[in-house]
């Protein structure tokens, strides 16, 4: 599904084009490629892999990696490259994190697992092992991951759990992971899921996927237009689209003016303003006081963290708790 994704917005900030949403099923990919009547498209999970019988060429990077996610269309021709690698290796990059001489783990045996293997491969890793539910030939179980390899430097999450609206998984549990020096998801919605807000609360660089999906995104656009872009695009685009998604969370003791500062944030920044109390009352039919009287603070809390749980997944909002 497409509805999480920020790809239109990233790219109506790189270049003036045309750039749309396509959600296909798999039985229609077949007509799709083959009809060729597209200039350039980015190719998402799970079709990175799909693609690649209907092109006529494919970037000799890209075909090591086994895996396209960005096709061009040109005199009658589809050529097939993989931004992702490049993208993947900004965002490690960007995070600081030095993969060389060290042990990674990548969660996944899809199209971005592969590129992800490229990346910390071309970085120089020492051993890089790829999980999966099922154990086949060079792909570990989590089980055995977690029992044989605890001593691992990194984990990239290439699976999409986590990701909206199944925000309540985690992929993996990384409390018997010591060595840990940084952990990534490609999931970049939710900004944080809870695979990355376990490693910052443990203290361990830690970030979603959305810069890698701008990075992508602008070596993409340099495909689709035969151009290259200034190196600080990247960053400005991410930047915006953080500061547009994130929400502004205020929390404080009863009556100290969350609501009177939610109202002024909102005023400024164009948010909407979401009071949670409020929400409270909606959802029930029922005064705060008499949710109180009838069930007790248990009670009251209950209802709100179902509230909050169900606010929390929306973006770039103005969260005034109760």
């Amino acid at each position: 599904r497409l509805g999480h994704s920020y790809s239109k917005k990233i790219h109506s900030l790189i270049a003036d084009y045309d750039y749309e949403l396509l959600e296909l099923a798999p039985e229609k990919v077949s007509d799709f490629m083959t009809g060729r009547k597209f200039k350039a498209i980015n190719v998402t999970i799970p079709y990175k892999q799909t693609v690649i019988p209907y092109l006529d060429y494919i970037d000799p990077a890209a075909e090591q990696i086994g895996a396209v996610n960005t096709v061009i269309s040109k005199g009658g021709k589809l050529y097939g490259y993989n931004t992702d690698f490049y993208g993947m290796k900004a965002q490690i990059s960007f995070m600081g994190l030095g993969l060389a001489g060290k042990k990674v783990l990548i969660l996944g045996t899809g199209g971005t697992s592969k590129t992800s293997y490229a990346a910390a491969k071309s970085l120089g890793a020492k051993e890089i092992y790829r999980v999966s539910r099922r154990e086949s030939e060079n792909i570990l179980t989590y089980s055995q991951a977690m029992g044989n390899h605890s001593d691992a430097n990194f984990i990239i999450n290439t699976t999409p759990v986590g990701m909206f609206p199944n925000t309540d998984a985690s992929p993996i549990d990384i409390t018997p992971f010591k060595n840990l020096e940084g952990i990534f998801d490609a999931v970049y919605n939710p900004l944080r899921t809870n695979f990355i807000l376990d490693g910052l609360d443990r203290k361990i660089p830690a970030m979603g996927g959305l810069y890698m999906l701008t990075a992508q995104a602008v070596f993409a656009a340099g495909k689709f237009l035969d151009r290259q872009f200034p190196p600080d695009l990247i960053d400005k685009i991410y930047n915006n689209i953080k500061n547009e998604t994130e929400n502004i969370v205020l929390i404080g003791m009863p009556s100290c003016g969350k609501t009177t500062v939610g109202k002024l944030i909102a005023e400024k920044t164009g948010r909407e303003l979401v009071d949670t109390d409020r929400l409270v009352v909606e959802k029930t039919g029922k005064e705060i006081t008499e949710i109180f009287a009838e069930s007790g603070e248990a009670g009251f809390r209950d209802i709100e963290s179902r509230v909050i749980a169900q606010i929390s997944n929306k973006s770039g909002l103005v969260i005034a708790t109760g």
